[in-house]
């Protein structure tokens, strides 16, 4: 097609009348962002304005155009050609768009399809995910095609399948498909095959994981895991990387790599792994079995770590409800954002994933933070030490929300020690180099793709400025006034409007409570209470 018609057809296919209230612009043969500051996920800190230009989806300029406190000089910004389209974001501030390590594309069990999850997701600058397994490889693939075209709103996907996963999807519980070496090398040349970008493990047999991660790694394609009690006490984090594994998700694994006078986690004997509470009662209690911070060999993990490059994507936000539940279930978005059916899927529950609400308490989650002490402890001096700390959010599970919970994940980095600068570094550059991609993506650069989150205050001065609902603060005529969270995220070099990607959201979780009459009410309280 000829460019100039391809721009045109995007265009019409996106265009506010098509896809709602002005939800989205362009592409445009010429984009101009003018008069911001950028925050350049590299850990620089901010500078502007500058006026960044963009053509064809990659950035051809970023031009200093003026000082701070000094009007701009227009004859020395960059020209707009015709066809283009300049944005006013004087005062703002500009970001790389944010990585998502860790993405559910929604679920059957949560009733969360994937035009709700995108638009959650680009509301909250979430311009590339890492799916980490889901509904099956060919309807990532699918969604991933159709998102690299931009047929629908949604972030630029990575497919890591299931270890074993097939086009029926998979589940991690049951007995593997795969039993034995050889099989494993076949189903990940076939995985490679059919256009997957990695892997995505729960753990196998030592000979089975040992087999799987080379072939991959011959390959060329990078890989993820969840180190699950099921195999942990024969496969931990260190076997992983030293056998090829590119990141770990959550923390399972680690601690067991750092035990010194055990070689399993100190189970009760009538601990039962199908049953939610005893699972995530007891993963609380285990950083605690697990060798002192800075102790000989807490350090020589670490070391053995940062030597391999390895990746840790800690996904702090979704084990966060067990530290401080209330807080969890009561998190303001809820009421306008939540899909009943994501409602009824975090609610106690013997059967739903992460529903272990059978009788937590204070106990619970004093240990959770003790938990979360240690494993911060961690994960901030492994960033100190170089190594690399990315952002995922793992979301539907547990009363965390597609897109909100990525900016809480971003507020528990900061909690864990991160500079605010490191934060961001995490959720961009870091991201980018994990998944193969910092030379698309990640900073803003020249030749990169035009990916950006834009926002109207200093997020790092508050980062709850990213939040969809905003920050809250109190004017000095007494007023009490929100911020209206990310402005603009930009993909592909065209612009979404955050507002009315959320208004569309917030329609459709209207509809479907009208259409049932439901009302989201806390557990154990009956109408009217």
């Amino acid at each position: 097609m000829i460019p100039a018609l391809k721009y045109l057809f995007l265009a019409m296919l996106l265009a506010p009348g098509l896809l709602g209230a002005q939800m989205s612009e362009g592409p445009f043969p010429q984009l101009i962002i003018r008069g911001v500051t950028l925050i350049n996920g590299n850990g620089a800190p901010p500078m502007g304005p500058v006026d960044i230009v963009v053509e064809q989806n990659r950035i051809v300029q970023v031009a200093v155009v003026g000082y701070p406190g000094v009007a701009i000089d227009d004859s020395k910004r960059p020209s707009l050609k015709e066809g283009g389209r300049e944005l006013d974001c004087e005062g703002m501030y500009l970001l790389p768009g944010f990585v998502d390590m860790h993405g559910h594309i929604g679920g059957d069990a949560q009733g969360a399809d994937p035009d709700y999850v995108f638009r959650l997701w680009m509301a909250h600058g979430i311009t590339t995910v890492r799916e980490p397994s889901g509904r099956g490889v060919d309807t990532t693939l699918d969604l991933k095609r159709k998102s690299a075209s931009n047929e629908i709103i949604a972030p630029r996907i990575l497919a890591y399948t299931g270890f074993g996963q097939t086009s029926s999807g998979f589940n991690p519980l049951n007995d593997m498909p795969i039993t034995n070496p050889a099989q494993a090398r076949e189903w990940v040349r076939a995985n490679a095959a059919k256009g997957a970008d990695g892997i995505k493990f729960f753990g196998a047999r030592p000979e089975i994981m040992k087999a799987a991660l080379d072939e991959n790694r011959k390959l060329g394609l990078r890989s993820a895991c969840h180190h699950a009690q099921l195999s942990v006490a024969r496969w931990n984090v260190l076997h992983s990387a030293r056998a090829g594994l590119t990141s770990m998700e959550h923390w399972y694994g680690l601690p067991e790599a750092l035990f010194n006078d055990r070689t399993v986690q100190d189970y009760p004997l009538d601990y039962n792994y199908q049953n939610e509470q005893h699972r995530f009662e007891e993963a609380g209690k285990l950083w605690q079995q697990a060798a002192k911070p800075y102790s000989d060999h807490w350090n020589a993990v670490m070391d053995e770590l940062l030597a391999l490059d390895f990746t840790i994507d800690p996904t702090f936000n979704i084990y966060e409800a067990s530290r401080d539940l209330h807080r969890a279930r009561r998190a303001e978005w809820h009421e306008t954002y939540t899909l009943p059916s994501l409602w009824e899927f975090y609610q106690p529950s013997k059967i739903s994933h992460g529903s272990y609400w059978h009788d937590w308490g204070t106990e619970q989650e004093v240990a959770w933070k003790e938990n979360f002490r240690l494993w911060m402890t961690f994960v901030n001096e492994y960033k100190n030490r170089g190594g690399r700390v990315t952002a995922g959010s793992d979301s539907g599970f547990i009363f965390q929300l597609y897109g909100f919970a990525y900016i809480r994940e971003l507020e528990l980095l900061r909690e864990a020690g991160f500079h605010p600068l490191e934060v961001i570094r995490s959720a961009t550059l870091n991201g980018a180099e994990a998944l193969g991609m910092a030379d698309k993506i990640g900073t803003v650069a020249v030749g990169k793709y035009a990916d950006f989150v834009i926002v109207a205050e200093n997020p790092l001065k508050n980062l709850k400025v990213l939040y969809g609902t905003g920050a809250i603060r109190l004017t000095d005529e007494n007023k009490v006034v929100r911020t209206d969270g990310i402005k603009y995220t930009v993909k592909d070099g065209i612009i979404y409007d955050a507002r009315e990607l959320l208004r569309d959201v917030k329609r459709r979780v209207d509809e479907a409570k009208q259409q049932s009459g439901y009302q989201l009410r806390q557990p154990g309280w009956a109408e009217g209470e």
